[in-house]
């Protein structure tokens, strides 16, 4: 099933991982000490241009009786709510500026525009899913408590309806993640105590109510007559913005080769194992200078889960060095294109919607599931070799499936 013993699935010794971890703290050292006047300047030229969008989306939208109008601010109020989404807000409250000492863009401060409050991502995702990346039981975000995306969480028959769900879990994207830190089932069977469950539920309704006050009711009535139009329109723009965060989000977490984990892999965990985890637990997909923008830059989901709190606008030059670490200790550098990754992400949660009886790969050696014992039908013991790392065990494999077809 998932991986319990990183370090024999990886094909690294102790003192390898070690060396890795030592490699990458030094990224880590020489980006901060680098940082400085040139970030500033992206930073603020990224608030300067998510702003600019809303308001001139906001006034085109004066005029939304008329089609074009209506189109052309839909769109521009569509981009500026995925900019503050995915370039400010998410990798503001990563504390990715906290150098800077400024209350507007400092993790403790900011709020964002959607319906999850920032307390609740903050500790969501910030503590739970970055702390715990990818291990089962312990990072809701694998599958979001509503998604069965590995071998690991039993089939139900409520799976089957998995399709559908997907795409209602993408459309109400910002509602998902409003709900998922709360628990809201937790509270309602007892198993969250109320005096921490009631107070966030209070926050969260006070979120809603300041959320749609402004997209459904205060900007749509500075429209006047156009009150209908407005109101579609930002309902379509939070669509645009809830679907380009969703498709984002999972390409970056659920294509082939970003690996799930037990919670026995955790025990005297290093800091090396934690680094080797998120390498092995993200996927990264091509993007140019436009589209790395407009994600946030999580087309380096990589690079983010090696270093969360660096700033975004780093995170393409990290990645060369990135991949020269892999190719030196012989590990996969998960990529590929946006449409490929989303359709190996779709061709998962569509698949395991279905009972494991009708599937055919192994639980131990799946697109969407693995573990160390995927190995074992190599010749050295336990999987392990001397002369080659993670990267040639999979393409032995592979080598290995193909000539067995080839013989039947």
């Amino acid at each position: 099933m998932a991986i319990s013993d990183i370090n024999s699935y990886a094909h690294l010794t102790d003192a390898d991982v070690e060396a890795l971890g030592h490699e990458l703290d030094a990224i880590r050292r020489e980006v901060e000490a680098d940082r400085g006047r040139r970030d500033v300047r992206y930073l603020h030229r990224t608030i300067k241009l998510q702003r600019s969008l809303e308001l001139s989306g906001r006034a085109v939208l004066l005029g939304s009786h008329r089609r074009s109008l209506w189109l052309l601010g839909t769109a521009a109020l569509g981009l500026a709510k995925i900019i503050e989404n995915m370039e400010l807000g998410h990798n503001v409250m990563h504390g990715q500026w906290d150098w800077m000492n400024d209350p507007e863009v400092h993790s403790t401060t900011y709020e964002w525009d959607m319906v999850c409050a920032s307390p609740h991502w903050k500790h969501s995702h910030n503590y739970i899913h970055h702390k715990y990346t990818n291990v089962i039981g312990m990072d809701d975000d694998v599958g979001y408590k509503v998604l069965r995306v590995t071998r690991d969480e039993a089939w139900e028959p409520r799976r089957l309806f998995q399709p559908i769900t997907n795409v209602v879990l993408a459309s109400t994207f910002e509602w998902g993640i409003g709900l998922h830190d709360i628990g809201l089932r937790e509270i309602i069977d007892g198993e969250k105590p109320r005096e921490i469950g009631v107070p966030q539920l209070k926050l969260f309704g006070r979120k809603i109510i300041r959320q749609m006050g402004k997209d459904y009711v205060l900007f749509p009535a500075l429209t006047g007559p156009n009150f209908v139009n407005t109101l579609t329109a930002n309902a379509t723009a939070n669509l645009i913005r809830n679907l380009w965060a969703y498709v984002v989000i999972f390409c970056g977490h659920f294509p082939d080769g970003a690996e799930k984990f037990t919670v026995e892999s955790l025990e005297h965990e290093t800091q090396g194992q934690w680094y080797l985890r998120q390498m092995l637990g993200s996927a990264n997909f091509h993007a140019g200078p436009v589209m790395a923008f407009m994600s946030g830059n999580l087309c380096y989901q990589i690079e983010h889960h090696l270093f969360p709190d660096l700033p975004s606008n780093r995170l393409a030059e990290i990645s060369v060095r990135v991949r020269e670490l892999c190719e030196k200790y012989d590990l996969p550098y998960t990529t590929g294109s946006l449409p490929v990754q989303y359709l190996k992400t779709l061709r998962t949660i569509n698949k395991l919607a279905l009972p494991d009886q009708l599937l055919r790969d192994t639980a131990d050696d799946a697109p969407e599931t693995a573990s160390e014992r995927r190995f074992a039908s190599l010749p050295e013991p336990k999987g392990l070799r001397v002369s080659g790392g993670l990267k040639t065990a999979i393409a032995e494999l592979r080598e290995q499936r193909r000539r067995r077809k080839a013989r039947r």
